[in-house]
């Protein structure tokens, strides 16, 4: 009996000592949720350019190609009595002449849509302006060959061609090249300037090249306008407006104005010939 009651309290005293040998758990804090990265905002997707709007084509018939060759050199001359101490010297412009002369072409056929402007390669009219020397003309530096060489798909009816040329007036020493303003006499009192444009225009045939001559049309226009006694294609200027020293020219608003208006007044003359159906 002894024995079992040691017995049982030997094993009461093991139990004892095992709770006691273990420590109770250490409470752990709680955690706390990982804070939410945030979300990184995409950028806003750029507004798209707006679409640039496609270039106008022209379409349709094609009356009347204009071609105008007139450039951006304006001559400046000085002449004496004779031909020694004469001065001459090309100045570049921006005046717009080949715009003006589309312009005016444009307005005399009441702002026809048949009617274009016809671009033409830089240099293309060398050949015509500055030709080789020969014992005959080169067809190849007419006008016609020169303008069938760059106007394939144009497929217009008519071409006008506008130019201008070298004018040597009767009884002087004068070599007036092209458009510009020219200053001659003797001394001060003496002297007299003007401007000129010797402005040509050209009608070729559509599909042949062939010129069209609208000759016999244009003298009436011509003869009336000299009983009216004008100076075409010469405009009176003040000594005091002739461009010294010549690169002046380029700012003159006196001379752009004179030049652009003198231009205008020869193709208004003309067009009425130059449009006149077969």
């Amino acid at each position: 009996m002894f024995r079992r009651f040691v017995a049982a309290a030997v094993l009461a005293s093991c139990f004892a000592a095992a709770g006691w040998a273990q420590s109770p758990p250490t409470p752990t804090a709680p955690t706390k949720p990982n804070p939410a990265k945030p979300i990184a905002k995409k950028p806003a997707p750029k507004a798209k350019a707006a679409a640039k709007p496609p270039v106008a084509v022209e379409t349709g018939s094609c009356r009347l190609g204009v071609i105008s060759v007139l450039g951006n050199q304006f001559a400046v001359q000085k002449y004496g009595v004779t031909i020694i101490g004469n001065e001459s010297i090309n100045v570049p412009i921006d005046w717009g002449l080949d715009d003006l002369v589309f312009a005016r072409v444009r307005a005399a056929t009441g702002n026809d849509p048949a009617v274009r402007r016809i671009s033409y390669p830089s240099g293309a009219f060398d050949p015509f302006y500055h030709p080789k020397p020969h014992l005959l003309p080169d067809p190849s530096e007419g006008i016609p060959a020169i303008v069938q060489s760059f106007t394939a798909n144009a497929n217009c009816e008519r071409y006008l061609v506008v130019t201008k040329f070298r004018l040597h007036p009767r009884d002087t020493n004068l070599s007036l090249d092209g458009i510009g303003t020219y200053n001659q006499g003797l001394g001060s009192m003496l002297r007299h300037s003007h401007v000129f444009a010797n402005v040509a225009l050209t009608l070729l045939d559509g599909r042949s090249y062939a010129r069209i001559d609208r000759t016999l049309e244009t003298m009436g226009n011509r003869f009336s306008e000299s009983m009216r006694m004008t100076e075409n294609p010469f405009k009176h200027l003040d000594n005091s407006d002739f461009p010294d020293p010549p690169e002046a020219a380029a700012s003159s608003a006196t001379l752009r104005e004179k030049t652009r208006g003198l231009v205008a007044e020869q193709i208004d003359q003309a067009m009425p010939a130059y449009l006149k159906e077969e």
